[in-house]
């Protein structure tokens, strides 16, 4: 296949209706996607409370020492 060939396959399949498992493997495709991204926040979000957690350990430890040379 030669470069005007190969384009007009590409221009004809993108203008063609798309069949129904077309349309369903790529939401599904998009249904993975958004599944990892929040994946990705809610193992953000639990590193920031695990570090919240620890600091807020450490602070309270820091001004209960403040709190004893006073």
């Amino acid at each position: 296949m030669n470069f005007r060939e190969t384009t007009i396959k590409y221009i004809k399949d993108i203008l063609r209706s798309k069949t129904i498992s077309e349309v369903i493997y790529a939401e599904l495709q998009e249904a993975h996607l958004r599944k990892l991204e929040a994946e990705t926040a809610a193992e953000y979000a639990h590193a920031a409370m695990q570090y919240n957690e620890e600091r807020i350990k450490r602070l309270e430890a820091r001004l209960a020492e403040h709190k004893e040379y006073t």
